[in-house]
């Protein structure tokens, strides 16, 4: 059995080996290997960070910061309740608060190039056709005049094409900068366009420009029908607090949570407050569109 064994390991030794050099296949998958997890995981918040309009942020930045939170956000809910488990839960929840931030900055910052890519969609539709330019000429010139948010994408993009001419390339730093779903589409829309050529451009962009307004208005009709159901969720943290405040000021109130069975109390309340905040954001969360040609 044990020679069996051995043989075996031997085979799939030499296999790997094989892959390794003949094919470039790495990890001891039987199968190519794809990203680590590890990778997976670091390109995911890179291409989130870039949503959120701070790419140039790291990783550990956010660790540090989360850290600090944590500590402050602890020791206010020591000095309130006196106790461990509610210093715990606490410290946990506010460190949390740089990665709500900058998911609320990367939804405020997807929602405004939303409300722009169709009209800068119908600018790039009457350059490449009333007035004759090239389409990279005309889509780097309309993102000259586009949103704030999204003109440092489009300058590395005109950058990257003065010094290769490579629309391909350019259109990958642009798609890189911005990553987001309706570049990733337009991108790809218009790549197909410069190098097929053809004369049905101006269909393609007027069909994409209509699937645009059409999701736009959608997810500002959805909005719009949430907007009460948001306000009262922001009750969900209001009430509890202003109830333990006055809890602390009648009677032996702050005596009762330093109790045992007062810190269980306190530590169960604040993980009950946080998992209502959390189920109640996940179901008012509208749905993403997933990127396309974006690696």
């Amino acid at each position: 059995m044990s020679a069996v064994l051995l043989a075996l390991a031997g085979g799939y030794g030499v296999y790997l080996l094989y892959t390794a050099f003949t094919l470039g296949w790495s990890g001891l998958a039987p199968g190519p290997g794809g990203a680590r997890p590890a990778a997976r995981a670091r390109a995911r918040v890179t291409g989130w960070l870039a949503q959120a309009g701070v790419r140039d942020a790291r990783i550990s930045e956010l660790a540090a910061v989360m850290a600090i939170l944590a500590v402050v956000g602890g020791a206010a809910a020591f000095a309130l309740f006196g106790g461990i488990a509610p210093a715990l839960v606490t410290g946990a929840f506010t460190a949390t608060i740089p990665i709500a931030s900058w998911r609320h900055r990367r939804d405020q910052r997807l929602n405004r190039a939303r409300d722009a890519w169709p009209r800068m969609l119908e600018e790039v539709r009457l350059q490449t056709g009333s007035l004759g330019r090239s389409v990279p000429q005309a889509l780097l010139d309309v993102g000259r005049r586009g949103p704030e948010e999204l003109r440092p994408a489009f300058v590395a993009a005109e950058r990257e094409w003065l010094i290769s001419t490579d629309f391909a390339r350019t259109c990958a730093v642009l798609k890189s900068g911005l990553a987001d779903p309706t570049a990733d589409a337009t991108c790809e829309t218009l790549l197909v366009a410069h190098e097929v050529g053809g004369t049905d451009l101006d269909r393609r962009l007027a069909s994409l420009v209509e699937d645009r307004i059409q999701d736009l208005n959608g997810r500002k009709d959805a909005r719009a029908k949430q907007a009460g159901v948001r306000f009262a969720r922001r009750f969900v943290l209001a009430v509890p607090v202003g109830m333990a405040l006055a809890g602390l000021s009648i009677g032996t109130g702050r005596a009762a949570y330093g109790t045992t069975g007062g810190q269980a109390a306190v530590g169960a309340g604040i993980l009950s407050v946080i998992a209502c905040w959390l189920w109640a954001g996940r179901l008012l969360r509208l749905p993403e569109e997933e990127r396309v040609f974006h690696r």
